[in-house]
């Protein structure tokens, strides 16, 4: 497998730590076909100017964040811009102290292009949208790059541009911010752009600040961030964007929070989002939220316990046997051995060439690997990918550093023991028949 060391390195270190690198997962997706071929349904219907919402739902380990970044990665390449963040104690979707801005400050310091994929591409997003009306107006104006016609010709063209966005709540402030930012940038004012950059950013806490700096009498706060970043969506699209997607983890942290009436709260925050992109109140924007069963399920404190979104979400009769995959919610299903056993082999050829060792695992260690793995007690219903990622590659940096030692050796150690009687004792499942040694 040719895969550049870095990548490599930051692929192998991320999964033995139990974390979604954000580079190299082409090299490593297994499985979930189904679920990626829905979300990228949704990315032709945001394309189109649409809107999409989708919650992926599994146990912990079981792969939300690596679809999620799956995704992420692929909507990067389609011009996509990227939001994401984790939900925390500190950032919910709404609360008393500060807590959605404080969201909203991580998902925009996140923001990511493709030619920026690590994050904080919000001024380069700015000047290239600057300098694509520039180029557009040189060329249908047929001006030279230092006609003084030049300047008031764009300064037209970009208060055209941003006229559409008045027409959006809390339009009109940021499209007059967006013209500050281009008369800044004609006077080579490092310092307003600066401060426009930080006031996008929702960093400015009050309102007279904002007010003696920009001239702009409204901040980003807790209650307005999502409104702003519908703005944002839209406005991406005239710079020459896709649209904007919105990718947040954790959802379990509402789920959490011990007063009622402060999850709730949260619960219609999630619920104004839903809707919006339902009702095609929003515009080139994706919003994906991933959590565990229980924080959806929850009859008391998940999701599921405001009756609103409940009614929107769940499942309805005729799937329970077979899985809807254009339903909001999708649950994920477990990797099955197969997809595993493929999954350890690219993992076994990655770490042999970072390394750069000739690897002595073969397919049938691979295969005597999965079964025992699965022939724990509770595997079934409890075994997650990231439990068999991390234990695959602490086996094979063990055989990389004992030379002397095979990966049967480890296998035979006192670690697997109790899954290898538990193979040995029990007759062998027809899903495992075809991983015998």
């Amino acid at each position: 497998m040719k895969i550049p060391k870095r990548i490599a390195r930051t692929v192998i270190g991320s999964l033995k730590s139990g974390v979604v690198p954000r580079l190299g997962l082409p090299y490593i997706t297994v499985g979930r076909k189904n679920e990626i071929d829905a979300l990228l349904h949704d990315v032709s219907v945001i394309e189109d100017g649409g809107a999409s919402f989708r919650f992926i739902v599994g146990r912990y380990g079981s792969g939300k964040s690596f679809l999620l970044q799956t995704i992420r990665n692929f909507v990067l390449e389609k011009n996509f811009v990227v939001v994401d963040g984790d939900l925390s104690p500190e950032r919910r979707l709404t609360g008393t102290r500060g807590q959605g801005l404080a969201t909203y400050r991580e998902l925009v310091r996140n923001m990511s292009t493709r030619t920026k994929p690590e994050g904080g591409a919000l001024p380069l997003i700015l000047d290239r949208w600057i300098n694509r009306i520039q180029q557009d107006v040189q060329l249908q104006k047929s001006l030279a790059p230092e006609d003084p016609a030049l300047a008031g010709e764009v300064e037209k063209k970009i208060r055209e541009t941003v006229y559409s966005l008045t027409e959006l709540v809390h339009g009109f402030e940021f499209a007059h911010l967006l013209t500050q930012y281009y008369e800044a940038c004609r006077r080579d004012d490092q310092e307003t752009k600066a401060r426009i950059i930080q006031w996008f950013c929702g960093e400015y806490t009050t309102k007279t600040e904002a007010r003696r700096d920009l001239g702009v009498g409204v901040i980003i706060s807790d209650d307005s961030w999502y409104d702003y970043l519908k703005v944002f969506a839209r406005f991406l699209k005239q710079a020459g964007y896709s649209g904007l997607f919105i990718l947040i983890d954790e959802l379990v942290n509402i789920y959490k929070i011990p007063q009622s009436l402060a999850r709730q709260n949260n619960y219609e925050k999630i619920l104004t989002m839903f809707n919006d992109t339902m009702q095609g109140k929003a515009h080139y924007l994706g919003i994906i939220m991933s959590g565990t069963p229980v924080c959806m399920e929850d009859p008391r404190r998940g999701v599921y316990s405001y009756e609103a979104l409940k009614s929107r979400l769940a499942s309805g009769r005729f799937s329970t046997e077979f899985k809807d995959m254009m339903a909001p919610v999708i649950y994920l299903q477990p990797l099955t051995p197969e997809e595993m056993l493929i999954l350890t082999e690219k993992l076994r050829d990655i770490h042999s060439a970072l390394y750069e060792y000739p690897t002595t695992v073969t397919e049938e260690n691979l295969a005597q690997f999965i079964k025992l793995e699965y022939a724990r007690v509770g595997a079934d219903s409890h075994i997650t990918p990231r439990e068999i990622i991390r234990d695959f590659i602490e086996l094979l940096d063990l055989v990389m550093q004992h030379p002397d030692k095979s990966i049967c050796d480890f296998m035979a150690s006192d670690s697997f023991v109790h899954a290898r009687n538990e193979v040995e004792s029990e007759p062998t499942d027809d899903s495992f028949a075809e991983f015998t040694v």
